[in-house]
């Protein structure tokens, strides 16, 4: 029990209670609405002209305008109509208050944005129920935004799900696609250089054959954090399937992206995985393509000659950087196809899988 005989429960509702802004440029009108709507539970607020009303409005929105028509300065339609107009406010129901009854009198309030209408002298009793009415309809506008928000967050976080390599937290396949082809097109409307480097993991089969998946899978993501910590914050890095990853350098010349891949192979080269029960090391491949260059016409030929390269590097000795167009690949390409033509169809998975210990 409080002061003044209150209960704690009595001022929580009070608090929470909705609040009507009262706009009458007439001072005992606002004092009998005030007394009247309190009497009825409501919380209340008052202006007397459009201006403060607009103010009050715009730091402390209340639940519902009472908004009286006939006010010199600024009339109810116009109040009406900049609260309805400003999209940074919540929806607030409005009842015009009038003494005119005519039916233009209301079209035209109705088209400045008020939601429903009470003519002078009030009844109170009409009074009530119109208010009620309202701020139920305000109710449900606002459990229908909080909805709307609830599924947009939802389809945001699936969106994101569909996107990400649940293991590593990288790009998956599915999202590095469409960054392939969103990203070559831009570097070719813009006349940018754009490369792509393909990466595997040297023998990861025997990692998993000899400590088990749960050691893998602690391999891959530590090698995921290096990619990501070498890659910059405009580059893309994913992983494209397995021990398989793949990094999207746009503005990148071939030769930097060439320089960046051997970077990052002698840090993995010299760095020790950890896992519980054990550490390992393990090297990494590499297959490097770039654009603009005479066999790069679309983002998948960017793709096939990185994953070819890749594929060279793995069948000449693993740790190592080949470029799609060196004479190193050109050379094997000779040595197996007899001509420097890519492979067609051949993937670096498949490359994996051709090669002993991958």
């Amino acid at each position: 029990m409080q002061a003044d005989g209150s209960t704690t429960a009595d001022s929580a509702r009070a608090e929470t209670a909705p609040c009507i802004l009262v706009v009458d440029d007439h001072e005992d009108n606002i004092e009998v609405l005030k007394v009247r709507l309190e009497s009825w539970g409501y919380r209340t607020a008052s202006a007397s002209n459009g201006a403060d009303a607009l103010k009050y409005v715009e730091t402390s929105p209340p639940d519902l305008i009472l908004l009286d028509v006939m006010m010199p300065e600024m009339d109810g339609n116009e109040v009406a109509r900049r609260i309805k107009g400003n999209t940074a406010l919540p929806f607030i129901p409005i009842i015009m208050q009038t003494a005119l009854d005519s039916t233009d009198s209301k079209v035209e309030g109705l088209e400045a944005g008020a939601d429903d209408y009470i003519t002078k002298p009030i009844d109170f009793a009409e009074l009530k129920a119109r208010l009620h009415s309202m701020l139920r309809i305000k109710r449900l506008q606002e459990a229908l935004e909080e909805r709307e928000k609830e599924l947009l967050e939802a389809n945001e976080r699936l969106t994101h799900m569909s996107q990400i390599d649940a293991l590593t937290g990288l790009d998956n396949r599915r999202c590095l696609n469409e960054r392939i082809d969103e990203m070559f097109l831009q570097a070719k409307r813009l006349c940018e250089p754009f490369s792509l480097v393909m990466c595997d993991l040297d023998k990861f089969k025997s990692v998993n054959d000899t400590y088990g998946h749960q050691a893998g899978d602690e391999v891959l993501k530590q090698l995921a954090a290096i990619l990501k910590d070498e890659a910059r914050e405009i580059d893309r890095v994913g992983r494209y399937g397995g021990e398989e990853f793949m990094l999207l350098l746009p503005g990148t010349v071939l030769d930097a992206a060439v320089t960046f891949a051997e970077r990052v192979r002698k840090r993995i080269e010299g760095h020790t995985f950890t896992f519980p029960g054990g550490t390992l090391t393990r090297t990494l491949s590499f297959g490097v393509a770039g654009s603009p260059h005479p066999r790069i016409k679309h983002a998948d030929d960017l793709v096939r000659t990185a994953d070819d390269a890749l594929y060279v590097a793995k069948e000449t000795g693993r740790n190592k950087v080949v470029r799609f167009d060196s004479d190193e690949f050109n050379a094997h390409q000779v040595a197996q196809h007899g001509d420097a033509a890519p492979r067609p169809d051949f993937s670096a998975a498949e490359a994996g899988a051709a090669a002993p210990g991958g």
